[in-house]
C-alpha cells in the first residue's frame, strides 16, 4: 500500500469551507474507494495557534491524506479532480510513512482530539539525504517526544511529487498537541514552569538545527479527521 498526501492552498478557508471538505468533498472522496482517508483543516478552533509559519504563498489551508494500491490510480486521480474546485493550488506528494508516536483511534469523521501541527520540511543543500534522515529519524525523534506535550507523531519522508510544479518539500510531519498548545508554550512543550521550558526549548532547537527543521518551514494548525483508516480491520482484531 503507499500513501499520498495532497496539499490544499489559497487563502484561509473560513468554517464553512472547513465544514464543506470534512463533509460533502470528504464524501465524494470516499466514493472513489481509497482503504484509507483522512482530511486536515485549518479551521476557527486552532487558527489563531502561535505555531504557525509560512513560507509558501498562497499559504497551506488543509491536507488530504490518502492510502491506496496506486499512487498514480483512480483514488488519487480521482481525488485531485475533485479538489481543484475546492482551492486555488492542489498538489499531492507520494510519502513512506513512519509512525514512532501513533495517533489515538477515533470514530469515522470524528474529529482527533487536540489539534495536529502539520509540518513541511525542507533538506538543506548542504546535507546529503543519508545523514538528513538519520539525524531526524534516528537522533531527533526521540528528542521532539521527550520534550513536547506530543501525543500523536508521524514522519511522511516525501518520495516524489506527483503533480507538475509543486514546491520542492522533503518531509510532512503530523504532532498531535492538546488543543490549549496551540497558545500556550509551557502547554505545547508540556513544561511544568519556566526553567523547564526554557531546557526543553533549547533542547528542541539544537535538535531541530541539525537537520535544518529550523529554517524553510511550513506549519500549519490543523482539525485532523479521520474518514477511513487503513488499519481498521488490524486494530479490530
Amino acid at each position: 500500500m503507499e500513501k499520498v498526501i495532497i496539499t490544499l492552498r489559497g487563502p484561509a478557508g473560513d468554517d464553512a469551507w472547513c465544514t464543506r471538505l470534512r463533509t460533502a468533498v470528504s464524501d465524494d472522496l470516499l466514493t472513489l474507494g481509497a482503504p484509507g482517508l483522512a482530511v486536515n483543516v485549518r479551521d476557527a478552533t486552532v487558527g489563531d495557534s502561535l505555531m504557525t509559519l509560512t513560507t509558501l504563498d498562497p499559504p497551506v489551508v488543509g491536507f488530504v491524506g490518502i492510502w491506496t494500491q496506486q499512487s498514480y490510480g483512480p483514488h488519487v486521480t480521482g481525488a485531485l479532480d475533485r479538489l481543484r474546485g475546492e482551492c486555488e493550488r492542489v498538489d499531492a506528494y507520494l510519502v513512506t510513512e513512519s509512525v514512532p508516536l501513533p495517533p489515538p483511534p477515533t470514530a469515522p469523521g470524528a474529529r482527533t482530539p487536540g489539534f495536529a501541527n502539520v509540518a513541511m520540511l525542507r533538506r538543506p543543500a548542504d546535507l546529503d539525504e543519508e545523514t538528513w534522515l538519520a539525524r531526524w529519524h534516528v537522533d531527533h525523534t526521540p528528542v521532539a517526544i521527550a520534550t513536547q506535550s506530543t501525543f500523536g507523531y508521524v514522519q511522511n519522508a516525501v518520495v516524489r511529487p506527483l503533480t507538475s510544479g509543486a514546491p520542492v518539500v522533503d518531509a510532512i510531519v503530523e504532532e498531535l498537541f492538546p488543543l490549549e498548545a496551540t497558545r500556550d508554550l509551557h502547554a505545547f512543550f508540556g513544561a511544568a514552569n519556566d526553567a523547564d521550558l526554557g531546557d526543553r526549548m533549547n533542547r528542541m532547537v539544537a535538535s531541530t538545527t541539525a537537520f535544518g527543521a529550523n529554517r524553510c518551514v511550513d506549519t500549519v494548525p490543523t482539525s485532523r479527521y479521520v474518514m477511513r483508516s487503513p488499519f481498521a480491520a488490524e486494530l479490530s482484531r
